[in-house]
């Protein structure tokens, strides 16, 4: 027995010598980790490389651990949201103490965005403003693109042209981009004081930028703005559509391939206004009723598991003739008719190239035919020509065409391995206008411009909560035989949970029009500085938006006393934007509010003055609700502007200038939409085919319009220029066999 307690205690004292050797053979190290700003980093964890010592951080930041490890040791720091530390240590079994600072990791979901300027839709980083959904159930809308955008913050109510006026900006200052490249037409032909609609419908596209100013570098030739649309990748699954009703029909069909890695569909369209003209009593006298055919294929392929392969082309033609009383005349009439003819296609294709490369190489082709005649007619309706003004020039023919190639090429290159990114390419566009006069002289006026360009675009995100966007561009106009260099700058910081400041700051160049080039080929690029500085907050319930801007016009073309670039200008404003899903129970609804303070000295203008598309105050109400027990959306807009400047700007010969001989204000526009579209397939299981009703009235209160005047010849008469007629009203049936679009309505919460 006694012998047994001495070998256990013999055993005791070994094992308690052999513990004080490892103690004496081990290291320990402690310290804390913290951020740049010293604030604690919990839960990270700290290990010697190829071993097993290590810990974990408390929620203070401390850490200790003991090794056994000798030498020159390699410890290695990773924490959730950090850049990953590795710090080289010499190990003698006396303690180190460490002190170690972790930065934050850019990370895609929390990384800040530069959005000054900009609205982006379909973009799941940046949540949706305006999907396509929003577009066709936005009231006063008619499933146009553009007419969706006009209840946004910077564009403005206006009823007797086509075209985006964005910030103090003409319609022509604004252009629309598809899939990277330019669409030379993409509304309808200029009618005489009628505004004319987008061409492409909203479903054709998955993807929205709204760009109000300050937009990227890979983008040029808009003084004012740029819509950037992205068309949709492979469909979901086959399906076919036909669509019934008020103003025409059409059908659609798309095919997608069992491996679900290529598809190809087909479109068209016939809209005839002879029925709906026969309802509703139109202010114009149509000789001509509108008609439009248009026709589009398209087919996408997969060409990795990275890259798509997107084909879109249309062909679309359409007539129409107004006859409208002639203002310097109480018996007279104008007779004007337009044959149109329109081609745009697109080939788009994007590649991942390794990790770290993408691709973008995308090419277009478009061409437009106006034939116009104008005529000066009696009471019965019979050609007249009076030989002096300004009867003489009443009376006109022209064939107007124009054609546009591109080919335009984007490289990606990731930084490192951060979100960090060089952005660079190059494009080529080929321009041919021709206008010709078929009058008592033949005038042939081709014009022909090879435009280059390069650029340049690094998105650099600094932290997580900070970011900036460096780009500049180089063009170059054969036909004006100049170039430009233009500087782009972007930042962002972010406030908070949701909320982030920006500020964009940027030069913009774009060609004179066609027209003004007919005065004097040698006009230079007109000029615009953009400054914006912005606050939004975005959660999945709500967004909030404060932008004020300033920008400054430079050489504007003026045509008087000679066609120069002399003119200058400046608009600036503020704009608010609110969007909210959540608040009222099933009810989606937004807000915008825009002030407007602009004026510029262009064209004829005899001074500086506030252009006449151009209100103060602009703001729009849209409100969504969609009730499943009834299987019914109802929507409303309504939307209201203070009235514009209109101005009779005469020449005056004795003084040999151009002055104002009237000028004032319209009366205040106000407009209330209002939607209904019902929906019986929803509910209904292994339903084939889905059907959907939709009724939309414009202008319900029936409330008087008057966009501007006009005045005639001697300057004693004044006619006010109003839509069509005062309402519109649609009521369709559309069909699609194959897929459940009614699930979209439910899920965007409509």
């Amino acid at each position: 027995m006694i012998k047994i307690r001495a070998l256990n205690h013999l055993i005791l004292l070994l094992l308690l010598f052999i513990s004080q050797l490892a103690a004496l053979g081990q290291t320990t190290l402690r310290g804390r980790l913290l951020t740049p700003k010293g604030k604690p980093v919990p839960g990270a964890s700290l290990a010697i490389k190829d071993s097993y010592d290590g810990a974990t951080s408390d929620s203070t930041g401390r850490f200790q651990f003991e090794t056994t490890e000798k030498g020159r040791q390699l410890l290695q720091v990773t924490a959730i949201g950090y850049k990953p530390v590795e710090e080289w240590l010499e190990l003698n079994g006396s303690p180190v103490d460490l002190q170690l600072i972790l930065k934050e990791a850019i990370d895609e979901l929390k990384a800040v965005v530069v959005t000054a300027g900009s609205f982006e839709a379909s973009d799941t980083k940046r949540t949706t403003v305006l999907s396509s959904i929003d577009v066709v159930t936005t009231a006063s809308a008619n499933a146009d693109v553009t007419a969706a955008l006009r209840t946004l913050p910077g564009t403005q109510q206006i009823g007797e042209r086509e075209g985006l006026f964005v910030r103090g900006g003409s319609g022509e200052e604004a252009r629309v981009f598809i899939d990277g490249t330019l669409v030379n037409n993409f509304f309808y032909s200029a009618l005489p004081d009628l505004a004319t609609r987008g061409r492409f419908s909203p479903f054709l596209f998955k993807g929205t930028v709204f760009s109000s100013g300050g937009y990227s570098a890979l983008y040029g030739q808009a003084l004012s703005g740029a819509l950037i649309l992205e068309t949709i990748d492979l469909p979901d699954q086959s399906s076919a559509s036909l669509g019934v009703s008020s103003v025409g029909l059409s059908g659609g069909y798309q095919h997608l391939n069992k491996k679900k890695t290529a598809s190809w569909g087909a479109n068209y369209g016939y809209t005839n206004l002879y029925p709906y003209f026969q309802l509703v009593k139109q202010r114009p006298d149509y000789f001509r009723i509108p008609a439009f055919h248009g026709g589009d294929a398209n087919f996408r392929i997969k060409t990795s598991k990275t890259g798509i392969l997107k084909f879109y082309s249309t062909i679309q033609a359409n007539q129409l003739g107004i006859r409208t009383p002639d203002i310097d005349s109480g018996s007279l009439k104008n007779a004007f008719g337009l044959t149109n003819y329109n081609i745009y296609t697109n080939l788009a294709w994007k590649e991942r190239l390794g990790k770290k490369w993408k691709l973008f190489l995308g090419t277009s082709y478009s061409l437009n035919r106006d034939d116009i005649e104008n005529r000066l007619q009696d009471q019965d309706n019979k050609d007249q020509f009076i030989p002096v003004q300004p009867y003489v020039s009443k009376s006109f023919d022209v064939d107007a065409s124009g054609s546009l190639l591109q080919v335009k090429t984007v490289f990606d290159r990731r930084l490192g391995s951060g979100l960090s990114v060089l952005r660079f390419g190059g494009e080529w566009l080929y321009f041919k206008d021709n206008v010709k006069f078929r009058d008592t002289i033949s005038r042939n006026n081709l014009q022909e411009d090879q435009f280059k360009a390069g650029f340049a675009e690094l998105d650099v995100y600094i932290t997580n909560n900070l970011a900036a966007k460096l780009g500049t561009r180089v063009e170059h106009s054969s036909l004006l035989n100049r170039a430009n260099i233009v500087p782009r700058l972007s930042m962002a910081y972010k406030l908070g949970e949701k909320g982030q400041a920006s500020l964009a700051y940027g030069i913009f160049f774009q060609k004179p029009e066609r027209n003004q080039l007919l005065l004097n080929p040698d006009l230079r690029f007109t000029k615009a500085a953009h400054y914006i500085a912005n606050y939004q907050v975005i959660n999945s319930s709500y967004t909030f938006r404060a932008e004020v801007f300033y920008k400054k016009y430079e050489e504007l073309v003026k045509t008087f006393p000679s066609a120069d670039n002399s003119g200058d200008g400046y608009a600036k404003g503020i704009e608010f934007f609110w969007r909210d899903k959540k608040t009222i129970e099933g009810v989606d609804y937004w807000v915008s509010y825009s002030y407007l303070d602009t004026k510029r000295d262009y064209l004829n203008f005899p001074g500086s003055l506030q252009p006449n598309f151009a209100a103060n105050h602009t703001a729009s109400l849209v409100v969504k609700k969609f009730i499943t027990k009834w299987k019914t959306q109802f929507n409303a807009s309504y939307s209201f502007a203070t009235g514009r400047p209109y101005y009779n700007i005469r020449f005056d010969q004795g003084a040999n200038k151009f002055i104002l001989a009237d000028q004032g204000k319209t009366i205040p526009f106000n407009n209330l939409s209002l939607s209904v579209n019902f929906l019986p397939a929803i509910g209904k299981t292994g339903a084939k085919s889905f059907t959907v009703w939709v009724l939309s009235i414009n202008n319900v209160l029936n409330q008087n319009q008057i966009f501007n005047y006009n005045y005639s010849y001697d300057g004693l008469t004044r006619r006010p220029i109003r839509p069509a007629a005062n309402q519109f009203f649609f009521i369709g049936c559309f069909f699609s066999f194959g897929v459940d679009r009614s699930q979209d309505v439910i899920n965007s919460n409509l």
